[in-house]
């Protein structure tokens, strides 16, 4: 299958060779990453089969979180951890969207501009939350940055998946949301997003040569209904580790240029994207985030300081409830798989397909693509 890395490998030299001055230091180890990802750069292990005799050569992953090769595994081992951690509630996915005036600003101060997208758009929720005429209590909310679209376009962006309810000021009792459908006026947050997020960049100096139109324009808030229970899992899957774009949409390289797939937001439909090969890692690397920022983050009753709340919360939502959602709030696997860890497991012969592969060696990392070093086990 292609993957992204065959892209890189081939082009990436060409790519630095133009770029290499200009390029942020967050873009340069991603291309390296991901182009010695599972490879023999990186070491691994040497497996033999019990049965036949067949070797095996498996390589270590690069784990960054850009490598579409190992964003999956990131997102279950998240995933994991956030099960016992779920209240069993209702969930409504809110995504509040930077407008095109500030994309320039945003790629050239990253950290800040996502700072306070993310500060901006919690902030606006929790404030608009405690107010007793839409819901009077504090909820819990996990909040995600994204910066593109399906086709891989710059669009920073934040998905913020929140509870139907939450607890009231006396840390007491459980108040829902007065309507299924519906949790906090979306116009009454644009306004105050808008407004926060204007503020943070006038703090951080970065609102001069802005269009004054920006401040008055509409900006986009929307808000739906994420369902319950293992819906809430399938919420999270989709938007906590997501890449700009997954290997299984690649259809096509042939040296000079890339052909990709993705659904119209519109449409629903199918469509492609052919862009020269350069221009897509442009593309792709766009949306690598500054080193050691935090895409990822909890708010509300789910932040760090808020445990015993959290727990108060958890009881204090009403059983019927926490009995529909009991998936979530057991921290079950919803797959049905064991709790085995899969590195415990010996794997499947894949040429007798009855013996088991046994690690006879580990393989030291090289810089060549010839086989690699090998050191015996103790």
């Amino acid at each position: 299958m292609l993957e992204i890395a065959d892209i890189f490998r081939e082009v990436g030299q060409a790519y630095r060779a133009r770029f290499g001055a200009r390029m942020l230091p967050s873009h340069s180890k991603a291309m390296r990453d991901i182009e010695l990802c599972r490879t023999a750069a990186l070491g691994g292990q040497l497996s033999t089969c019990d049965r036949c005799g067949e070797s095996e050569y498996s390589y270590h992953s690069c784990r960054n979180r850009h490598c579409p090769k190992c964003h999956r595994d990131r997102t279950e081992r998240w995933l994991a951890a956030w099960r016992p951690r779920l209240l069993p509630c209702g969930y409504f996915l809110l995504t509040f969207t930077l407008p095109e005036e500030l994309r320039s600003v945003a790629r050239a101060h990253q950290k800040a501009v996502y700072g306070a997208l993310l500060q901006s758009a919690s902030s606006s929720l929790l404030k608009l939350a405690a107010d007793p005429r839409y819901l009077g209590a504090r909820p819990g909310m996990i909040a995600v940055l994204h910066t593109w679209t399906r086709d891989m376009r710059y669009h920073p962006h934040v998905h913020i998946l929140v509870t139907a309810g939450g607890l009231d000021r006396a840390g007491e009792r459980w108040v829902a949301s007065k309507n299924p459908a519906f949790l906090l006026p979306c116009r009454a947050l644009s306004v105050i997003f808008r407004a926060k997020v204007r503020d943070a960049l006038q703090q951080a100096d970065l609102v001069a040569g802005l269009p004054s139109r920006t401040w008055r324009r509409k900006w986009v808030v929307h808000c739906q209904h994420a369902g319950t229970g293992e819906k809430v899992l399938e919420y999270l899957g989709r938007y906590v580790h997501r890449i700009a774009i997954a290997n299984s949409r690649l259809e096509s390289f042939d040296g000079e240029r890339v052909v990709f797939r993705y659904r119209d937001n519109r449409s629903g439909e199918i469509r492609r994207c052919q862009l020269e090969a350069q221009d897509f890692l442009g593309r792709f690397l766009q949306h690598v985030l500054p080193r050691s920022f935090v895409k990822i983050r909890s708010y509300g009753l789910y932040s760090s300081g808020c445990r015993p709340a959290l727990e108060l919360a958890r009881q204090a939502i009403p059983r019927f409830t926490r009995d529909a959602n009991s998936d979530t709030a057991s921290g079950a696997a919803v797959d049905g798989s064991s709790d085995e860890p899969d590195s415990v497991a010996l794997r499947t012969c894949p040429r007798c397909r009855l013996g088991r592969l046994h690690v006879v060696a580990d393989l030291l990392p090289t810089r060549t693509r010839a086989p690699p070093c090998i050191r015996a086990p103790p």
